[in-house]
C-alpha cells in the first residue's frame, strides 16, 4: 500500500508536520497553489527566554495571486539572522552542542532565494535528522487538473496512491466520495495527544518550530513523534 500525503510547505515547521511526514510513503508539496501572507509558509515560532518569537523570512512584494513557488526572499541576510536568533535562544538547550553543527549546515547550504526551494531544502534536513524516509515529489511535476478536491485525487491517482493522508481541516471541504470512487483511501490524521518534552524555556508549548524539539530532546527526537519515523520507506 503506497501512503501520500500533499500539503503546502512551511518554513522549519511543528512536530506534527514532521509527524504526517513520517506517515507517508510520499510527500507532495502543493506549492503552485496561492501564497497567503501572515501564514506558515515563510515563517515558525522559537521559544526564547523571553517568550515566543517569530522567525520570518522577509518576501519580495509581488502579485496577491501569484503562487507559492513564485515567492522570493528579499533579504539575502536572513539565514544568518536567523541564526543568531536560535543561537540566542538554545545555546543553553541540553541538545544545543550536539545538534548545532548540523543545523548551522543546513542554514549555511540553503543558497535559493526561492521560498519553496528554501523550505523544503529545510524539510528534507529536518527529516534527515529525525530518521523520517519519505520521498519529496512537487505538485507541479504531476501536472494535476480539476478544482480543489478532483485536483487532490487526480495527483493521489498520478502518484500510485492506494491512501490519502490528510489532516482534520480538511474536513471541511474535501469530499471524500471523490476519492472512493477512485478506489483511493481517506486517513484523515490526528494530531491530538502529543507528550510534552523538557523544554529549556518554559511554560510549554506545543506551537513552536520542529527545531525546538531536536535541540531539548537531541537523538531521543523522533519518539515524540506519534508516527514510526524509523519504518517509513521512501518511494
Amino acid at each position: 500500500m503506497k501512503r501520500v500525503a500533499i500539503v503546502q510547505s512551511n518554513y522549519v515547521p511543528w512536530k506534527g508536520y514532521f509527524d504526517l511526514i513520517a506517515a507517508v510513503d510520499e510527500f507532495i508539496l502543493l506549492d503552485n497553489v496561492q501564497f497567503t501572507t501572515g501564514s506558515w509558509r515563510n515563517r515558525n515560532r522559537v521559544k526564547t527566554a523571553t517568550g515566543v518569537r517569530w522567525l520570518s523570512i522577509p518576501i519580495v512584494r509581488g502579485p496577491l495571486n501569484r503562487p507559492i513557488n513564485e515567492v522570493v526572499a528579499g533579504d539575502p541576510d536572513w539565514r544568518l539572522k536567523h541564526w543568531r536568533v536560535l543561537t540566542d535562544a538554545y545555546r543553553k538547550a541540553p541538545y544545543w552542542a550536539d545538534t548545532a553543527p548540523v543545523l548551522e549546515r543546513l542554514y549555511e547550504s540553503c543558497e535559493s532565494l526561492r521560498l519553496s526551494a528554501i523550505n523544503r531544502h529545510f524539510l528534507e534536513g529536518v527529516c534527515d535528522i529525525l530518521g523520517i524516509r519519505a520521498g519529496f515529489t512537487r505538485a507541479e511535476d504531476y501536472h494535476p487538473t480539476g478544482s480543489r478536491t478532483e485536483r487532490v485525487v487526480d495527483l493521489c491517482r498520478k502518484a500510485g496512491a492506494d491512501e490519502y493522508v490528510t489532516g482534520p481541516a480538511a474536513r471541511a471541504y474535501l469530499d471524500e466520495s471523490l476519492f472512493h470512487d477512485a478506489g483511493i483511501g481517506v486517513h484523515w490524521f490526528d494530531y491530538s495527544g502529543y507528550p510534552e518534552y523538557p523544554q529549556i524555556h518554559p511554560p510549554f508549548d506545543h506551537q513552536v518550530s520542529v527545531l525546538d524539539l531536536i535541540v531539548n530532546t537531541g537523538p531521543a527526537a523522533a519518539r515524540y513523534l506519534k508516527s514510526a519515523a524509523p519504518s517509513s520507506t521512501r518511494s
